[in-house]
């Protein structure tokens, strides 16, 4: 009876391996068209400013809209409690406020990354993952316009510096990694079902109020750790405890969210190669 079942073991393993493979050599190829992807890139960048009297200011003023908008609930908060305002929190509402703008419109932009690009989809031969990455990466110019901003502010407030500060490239990695992950499986969703890209703004611009932006994890009580199985959620506060607290996040829903975005990624392009041969027909 063991013996029999090693057979089926052996495919299972050897269909995983074969599926790991195929995204290698996908991922191999996006990176053989990494110069379209920098030309789509600068192309999204150029188009979202275009004729724009403010320019690039967009890219630090709605962050900082987000921001302000997390500033008024910590107001909120303190009128209701009868407590003052505290300097850190509003430090931390920023921190974590700015990479939720990059991963809320990384979500936008890749999920209709696919049909504004139609053209290029249908007559054109290339791995079309290009486009909902081409849409992350732009985003991910103005997350880094708005952050070193940031950054500039939060040393004129004497937020000071420490070796924690070394947590923040993996937990924007995670958050890149999750942003990719989604967005190719929700620009590719969006080509067969219109209304998914209705759908996002409506989760999306809800999410905030259950995701750790505008107020501590803590604030959810006995639900903490239901909220931070959110995995957007372990991010933003290991981006505000590196960042402001000084200190080490969370070693476990770090890795927690980071397994998550790094298993979104992985399924994200395997969903997307096989949706990929019915692209053509379904723009």
């Amino acid at each position: 009876m063991r013996c029999s079942r090693h057979p089926a073991r052996a495919r299972a393993v050897a269909g995983q391996e074969a599926r790991l493979e195929r995204i290698v050599t996908r991922g191999r190829a996006v990176r053989r068209w990494r110069d379209l992807v920098l030309m789509l890139a600068w192309r999204d960048i150029r188009i979202k400013y275009k004729q724009s009297v403010m320019g690039f200011l967009w890219a630090v003023l709605m962050p900082a809209l987000v921001v302000g908008a997390g500033v008024a609930v910590q107001y909120g908060l303190s009128w209701y409690s009868g407590r003052p305002v505290d300097t850190a929190n509003l430090a931390v509402v920023a921190v974590k406020s700015v990479p939720w703008a990059f991963f809320v419109a990384s979500l936008r932009f890749a999920t209709n990354s696919l049909i504004a690009n139609s053209t290029l989809v249908t007559k054109v031969y290339l791995p079309r993952e290009v486009f909902p990455v081409a849409a992350v990466l732009s985003q991910f110019a103005d997350f880094c316009v708005a952050s070193a901003t940031l950054a500039v502010v939060l040393a004129l407030t004497g937020a000071g510096a420490s070796a924690t500060l070394l947590w923040v490239p993996l937990l924007v990695a995670g958050l890149v990694a999750l942003s990719l992950g989604l967005g190719m499986f929700l620009s590719a969703g969006a080509l067969f079902f219109r209304d998914v890209k209705y759908l996002v703004d409506v989760v999306i611009t809800f999410a905030v109020f259950f995701t750790p932006v505008f107020y501590p994890v803590e604030i959810f009580g006995r639900y903490r750790e239901t909220a931070l199985l959110n995995p957007v959620a372990p991010l933003l506060v290991g981006l505000a405890d590196a960042v402001v607290a000084h200190k080490t996040p969370d070693l476990a829903w770090a890795s927690y969210s980071m397994g998550v975005s790094v298993a979104c990624c992985v399924a994200g392009a395997i969903a997307f190669r096989r949706l990929e041969p019915l692209f053509a027909e379904r723009i």
